[in-house]
């Protein structure tokens, strides 16, 4: 469906972060069809660029984080840096953004100057604790937002040091509620005709996904603790070991799907115990459960126990690696896997495009590009001539695909 029309088309988005929550939101822009034009630093460019993994000297997480995008390098602690930055501004939609609080503040380029510039502006503001409130300015990254939101403390097994999901789960949710704050005020603004700014604070993300921690605290004194491989009060949902050492997930937790899933094991005795009919029971004998589940795995292998489980349409499955999720047949028909080209011309097998759209669905144009590979052409386009751009480009101010870093 590469000639479908996208959803955002038309849409301009300045990006203006750095490395995970602000440039994660802007690559959803850019994948529905916004031109998001990402602003980098001189010489170096983003820090993701050289994060983890590398091949022909770049970040294999760049061409997933900044696919669709165009590259402009800019010193935007100079004069003339600032001004082309207002200049785009007055012609975007959006601003994403995700420094310090007060850092743009600092260098003129704060939401009170660019709505005065656009008066139909709209600014995410992603940042570690948000714009207000006494942890302002606390360095925040995702990590310490996992930790203060919540999930950090209920990660791990029963009395031992908690354990960090192996993603930037914090960033990566804080750009959710970036792109929905975002799309939200689009919205609105078909009514007021004004912008608006999006306040997302990263630990607030995570909070926000903590389920009823809050209110089981509130009401009945409890503080939820670690449960391993369990969800504590939903039973049974837990990771059982199989004969031949491998593992599989099993949520057995609906009322109808319990009975099916004690028939399997060959536990009737459990599947009809009124005690056990609904989860408030089951959850004061989940030990008992658990033990009676893993007995019967522990017999079987991990694609006997599976298969037992899809026959009798019980939820289960087992932890993928990256080379499951490459081989997976569900994967591929999906197209949730997708092949495309580097800048240097390799192949790379990336991640599809979420969420699905029937009829303007996103899409993938290529991977991360190079540093400063537009800066000449967003330029152009202001209507700033080449003399201009050479003299800024001499005092090192800007930078493009072609100079030498």
């Amino acid at each position: 469906m590469q000639d479908a029309p996208q959803a955002l088309a038309g849409l301009k988005v300045l990006e203006l972060g750095q490395l995970i929550a602000g440039p994660f939101a802007a690559k959803m822009f850019g994948e529905f069809g916004a031109d998001v034009v990402k602003i980098e630093p001189v010489g170096t460019g983003d820090p993701l660029r050289r994060w983890r993994v590398m091949r022909d000297g770049t970040s294999l997480w760049w061409h997933v984080q900044t696919r669709n995008k165009r590259s402009v390098a800019l010193d935007l602690k100079s004069a003339e840096g600032q001004d082309i930055v207002k200049r785009l501004v007055a012609e975007a939609d959006i601003v994403i953004e995700n420094f310090s609080p007060g850092r743009l503040e600092k260098w003129g380029l704060g939401w009170e100057v660019l709505s005065a510039l656009n008066p139909r502006l709209i600014m995410v503001r992603i940042s570690g604790y948000g714009q207000t409130g006494p942890y302002r300015d606390r360095p925040g990254f995702g990590v310490i937002g996992e930790a203060m939101g919540g999930i950090r403390y209920l990660t791990g097994q029963p009395g031992e040091s908690t354990v960090r999901v192996g993603v930037s789960l914090g960033d990566s949710l804080a750009a959710l509620y970036g792109v929905i704050g975002a799309l939200l005020a689009l919205q609105e603004r078909h009514t007021s005709g004004k912008g608006q700014y999006i306040d997302v604070a990263l630990y607030e993300s995570v909070f926000a996904m903590m389920e009823s921690l809050i209110p089981e605290y509130d009401a009945a004194d409890v503080i939820r603790e670690p449960g391993g491989s369990a969800l504590p009060g939903i039973t049974p949902s837990n990771a059982y070991r199989c004969a031949d050492g491998r593992e599989v997930l099993i949520a057995g937790n609906g009322d109808s799907i319990f009975k099916r899933l004690m028939n399997v094991i060959g536990r009737d005795d459990l599947g009809e115990d009124p005690e056990l009919a609904h989860n408030d029971g089951r959850n004061t004998r989940a030990a008992e459960i658990d033990a009676a589940i893993g007995e019967w795995t522990a017999q079987h292998t991990r694609e006997d126990v599976l298969a037992a489980l899809e026959a009798a349409r019980v939820p289960s499955g087992h932890p993928y690696n990256a080379a499951d999720i490459v081989a997976d047949p569900h994967y591929a028909a999906r197209e949730m896997i997708q092949q495309i080209t580097t800048p240097e011309g390799r192949d790379l097998k990336v991640p599809g495009v979420l969420p699905r759209l029937s009829r303007t669905p996103g899409r993938i144009g290529g991977g991360g590009p190079q540093l400063g590979a537009h800066t000449r052409a967003v330029l152009d386009e202001l209507g700033i001539d080449r003399a201009t751009q050479d003299a800024m480009a001499e005092r090192g101010l800007l930078e493009d695909a072609g100079d030498e870093a």
